[in-house]
This record gives structure tokens, C-alpha cells and sequence, in this order.
């Protein structure tokens, strides 16, 4: 009763099949969870059950943890030692605060035409509009195209506006996402060492859950903060060192010593 009340005073409601499209979990998959016991059933107005983010983040820890090669029984066995020593807004803030979204930034929807106006070389090699779509930076949607990241897309425009080729553009998102992705892998590496391991080494205590959730939710920030401040101090450098080859390839090094030297 007390996890029915929980569920019913969350918001944001979806029924199973908004739920199934918005996790991509089938909505046979989603009774198959609830009868197994590791996802919460949802709230009931009339005949009509009702899912939350909680659901949402419950079904997306499901699946992180299945790519990890953890079966559901063990799934179960973990959420359940948590359940057994925390309330349930205690376990699904922790869920919610592992897979929720790390930018808030949010989509645009883009027609072929918008498209093609920001980036014209794509009209005439229809390879580079292809590789747009397999990096990720547009998704096909309908007669036109979702932008998960408009930013980076702008970023992208931005950069073919001043000369920059649009495939050389796209070979350097590649590159970044490379880059990103170890540095990413970095900054979890320190939060799996320095505060999961050290709570799964003391048997996963459920009064240290909320640190743990604290934890995770000031790495967002503290991840991005560094990367910024860091890429931040390089580009510095590196203008400086690129302006003084330039000079000194022209010759003006020279010409501002005989000056000074007058």
C-alpha cells in the first residue's frame, strides 16, 4: 500500500504505451518486469494504469544493467536489497539520477530543405548527408529530420560558414565523440572507484544510498566545468603558439626586431 501511495502522488503520467515508446521496452516486457517483481506496478485510476518517471528511470536502469551482463533475477536481488532498507523515493531517485539525461538541451524538429539551406555542399554529395545520419547529428523523422543536438549542429554550421569543409567538418565531430567519449570514461572511472566500489565493498548499505545519489548527481556539473575551464586554457595556448608561427613564417618577427632595434 505504502508503494502504491508513493507511485499515485508522482506526476507526469504515461500510460504502458507511452511508456513502452518513451523506453523502448515492450509493453510485453514491461508486465513481464512488474510480475518479476523488479518494476513497481503503476498507479490505478479507474481500470487505467498509470506510469511515472520513476517507471521510466527503473526501466532504463533495467536495461543499463542487462548491458552490463547482469540477469534480471540478479537485477531483482539488487533493487530488492536496496527496497528492503530504503523508501522507494529513496531507490528511484538514485535510478533517476543514474539515467537521466546529462544535458538539458532539447531537440528540434528540421525540414530537408532548412537542412540543405545551412549546409549546401550536402545537395551535391549525397555521401555527406548520409554520414550526418550515421554520426548521430540528424535523425530521419517523418518527412523531415529530428536534431538531437541543435547546438552542435549550429556549432557544425557555424563551421562550414567560415570556409571550413562539411566533410572535414564531420571528420572532426567523429574525432571529438572519440575524444569525449574517453574523457567521459575518465570521470566515471572516478566515481566507480573513489564512491561505487567503496559502497559495494561496504555490502551496498542502504543508508549511504542518498551519498551515493548526491555523488552522482555533483559529477555532472563538476565533468563539465573541468572539460570547459580545461578546453578553455588549451585553445588559449594553442592560438598563441599557431599566432607566433604565423608571424614568424611571414616575416614580421623580423621586421618589428629591425624596428625595435632602430
Amino acid at each position: 500500500m505504502v508503494m502504491f501511495l508513493l507511485m499515485a502522488a508522482r506526476r507526469d503520467t504515461m500510460t504502458i504505451d507511452e511508456l513502452a515508446r518513451r523506453s523502448g521496452v515492450t509493453a510485453r516486457n514491461i508486465r513481464s518486469y512488474q510480475t518479476q517483481g523488479i518494476l513497481p506496478p503503476p498507479s490505478l485510476v479507474g481500470r487505467t494504469g498509470h506510469y511515472d518517471q520513476g517507471h521510466l528511470a527503473r526501466l532504463r536502469l533495467i536495461e543499463r544493467l542487462q548491458g552490463q551482463s547482469f540477469s534480471l533475477a540478479g537485477i531483482g536481488e539488487l533493487l530488492r536489497a536496496w527496497e528492503d532498507g530504503r523508501t522507494l523515493g529513496e531507490v528511484l531517485g538514485f535510478e533517476e539520477a543514474l539515467t537521466e539525461p546529462w544535458s538539458d538541451e532539447e531537440p528540434e524538429r528540421l525540414t530537408l530543405e532548412e537542412l540543405l539551406a545551412r549546409f549546401p555542399d550536402a545537395a551535391a554529395d549525397p555521401a555527406l548527408a548520409l554520414r550526418a545520419v550515421q554520426l548521430g547529428l540528424v535523425e530521419p523523422d517523418g518527412d523531415a529530420f529530428r536534431v538531437p543536438s541543435p547546438s552542435l549542429l549550429r556549432a557544425g554550421t557555424d563551421l562550414v560558414a567560415v570556409g571550413v569543409p562539411l566533410g572535414v567538418t564531420q571528420d572532426e565531430v567523429a574525432e571529438l565523440r572519440e575524444e569525449m567519449a574517453r574523457i567521459a570514461t575518465r570521470f566515471v572511472g572516478l566515481f566507480e572507484r573513489y564512491v561505487w566500489e567503496p559502497f559495494v565493498e561496504a555490502g551496498m548499505p542502504p543508508e549511504r544510498l542518498g551519498e551515493v545519489t548526491d555523488a552522482l548527481r555533483r559529477m555532472r556539473p563538476l565533468a563539465a566545468i573541468a572539460v570547459q575551464a580545461t578546453l578553455a586554457r588549451a585553445m588559449e595556448e594553442a592560438a598563441a603558439a599557431s599566432t607566433a608561427a604565423q608571424v614568424g613564417a611571414t616575416g614580421h618577427v623580423g621586421w618589428h626586431e629591425a624596428v625595435g632595434g632602430s
